[in-house]
């Protein structure tokens, strides 16, 4: 069941904190456009009783905001008037029959009740009865009161901030929004925290568990480090708050069970810089692109490759998606034109990773084939091709399974493959430091992730430990923690916070925090 909430209200909301928050002009300028008035005081009861009591310097700031039938306020107006002449304030009481907007209409549609009113404005010291008749003043500012009651109505003060808080208390309840989260109103999101001191972490904090038939190929926290999203065996992509380890039921799409997905396998995943789109691959070559706030696919290639997709990337400017592919191929395609734009040719096996490098004018690419390629990306001209040293008493190629360009330095990359080390190269292939896990059978590294200013280098073996690295102490291993007991897949850092992911073919999804 759905909750319909009238516009006028939602106007009337912003209108009393335009009110509340002096903003005058404001104010005037949407109950114009709108049509829609206030026509609200913060107690009813209080209001008519100073109606009641003649404390009219209280009554009439708050006129100003309100919208009255033109006799009511001719009434009104009227009735202050006469209690000046009644007081002898004929200094205050003239000015406000010439001046003000109300009797300048009474002048000009009620010639004879205007020019009675001028009477015993210039009268000497006009009596109760030459000024208010047969009906006494008292009785005049009852009947005044009870008119105004039919005509206002009572609203608590800063419904805008409560009814934001309301909505904001239901979201922690939920499990939606972590206690003391700084919020981002205009987004619509919290605000991601961000660690000062880099640290490994060691403790789990979040299991996220798929169904009994699927598991997590691929995940990827947001730029913003406020969601964490998975792309699984059975073509689904999920969002996902990290803090709570639920899904994000506050995108609508996700709430009314209608997700974000792909025929088959999700392989590859990749963010725009704002957090505002995600471009996904699937093993059946196709790519996506999403706008995650409402799940809508803004655009899509469903001949991006012949065969699997392994990485994506996106331009910074969020106009192309680089990708790569079990077909040995390179490509840039266009979000606008929705075209493959360009082609980059040279690897004899698959092409398991590409970055953009170098503000976005090279791109670099690594392959099953053990080879990095340096590339221009405008001209598609292969610059330069390297391979890692094999490790140990290794014999052939390694293959080479990603590329992490290092934070603090982007002449510099990481690089990792199917072997039990991790290495630290210029653009170039000059080797700068290596990172071994120790093991000479079953310590292979077969995924890596980079803390957000590269101080640690975490590796995940295919015996399911996590191997991490202190890059700025000579790439001396600092711990080692077992993460899954079977089928490791990948692992992702956060952007902002000392938080890694891991996920394995037995359906679970890991978060660990620092401690």
């Amino acid at each position: 069941m759905s909750l319909e909430i009238a516009a006028t209200d939602v106007i009337k909301v912003i209108l009393q904190f335009c009110k509340e928050n002096s903003l005058t002009s404001s104010f005037a300028a949407i109950q114009e456009e709108c049509g829609v008035s206030l026509n609200a005081v913060e107690s009813l009861e209080a209001f008519t009783a100073d109606v009641r009591a003649g404390r009219w310097d209280l009554i009439l700031p708050q006129l100003a905001t309100l919208k009255l039938p033109v006799d009511l306020l001719e009434d009104l107006y009227e009735q202050v008037l006469l209690e000046l002449l009644e007081l002898r304030e004929t200094d205050t009481a003239k000015p406000l029959l010439r001046q003000a907007a109300v009797f300048a209409r009474m002048r000009d549609a009620d010639a004879g009740r205007y020019a009675r009113l001028e009477r015993l404005a210039a009268a000497p010291s006009p009596d109760a009865r030459d000024l208010y008749g047969a009906t006494p003043r008292d009785a005049r500012r009852g009947a005044l009161a009870a008119r105004l009651a039919a005509e206002v109505t009572s609203v608590p003060p800063s419904r805008l901030m409560a009814v934001i808080g309301q909505a904001l208390k239901w979201q922690q309840h939920q499990g939606l929004l972590a206690p003391g989260a700084t919020f981002d109103l205009f987004r619509g999101s919290a605000a991601g925290a961000r660690d000062e001191v880099e640290r490994c972490p060691t403790a789990l904090d979040r299991t996220i568990k798929f169904g009994a038939k699927s598991h997590p190929e691929t995940a990827a926290f947001s730029p913003d480090g406020l969601l964490l999203v998975t792309g699984s065996a059975d073509g689904f992509i999920e969002v996902w708050d990290h803090v709570s380890g639920k899904l994000k039921k506050d995108l609508a799409y996700q709430a009314e069970e209608r997700f974000m997905m792909h025929d088959q396998a999700v392989l590859a995943l990749a963010w725009s810089s704002d957090s505002e789109l995600l471009a996904s691959g699937s093993m059946d070559g196709k790519i996506k692109v999403w706008r995650v706030a409402t799940g809508q696919c803004v655009r899509r290639f469903d001949s991006a490759h012949t065969q699997g997709v392994t990485s994506l990337a996106l331009s910074a400017d969020s106009s192309h998606v680089l990708s790569t592919s079990y077909d040995g191929l390179i490509r840039v395609h266009g979000i606008k034109s929705g075209r493959m734009l360009k082609e980059f040719r040279g690897h004899t096996s698959f092409v398991n990773c590409a970055v953009y490098v170098v503000q976005g004018s090279r791109v670099l690419s690594a392959s099953a084939d053990g080879s990095v390629r340096l590339w221009d990306a405008r001209s598609c001209e292969c610059l330069a091709s390297f391979r890692p040293p094999p490790p140990g008493a290794r014999v052939g190629d390694v293959a080479l399974d990603r590329l992490l360009p290092d934070p603090a330095n982007p002449g510099q990359v990481y690089v990792a493959g199917r072997c039990s080390t991790l290495y630290l190269m210029t653009l170039t292939g000059q080797v700068l430091r290596s990172f071994q896990s120790g093991r000479a059978e079953g310590g292979d590294f077969v995924a890596a992730a980079l803390s957000p200013r590269g101080e640690w280098a975490h590796c995940l073996g295919e015996d399911g430990v996590l191997y991490s690295f202190a890059t700025g102490a000579g790439g001396r291993l600092e711990g080692t923690q077992r993460v899954t007991d079977k089928g490791p897949i990948g692992v992702a850092h956060h952007p902002h916070r000392n938080l890694l992911a891991t996920w394995s073919d037995a359906g679970l999804l890991s978060t660990w925090k620092a401690v």
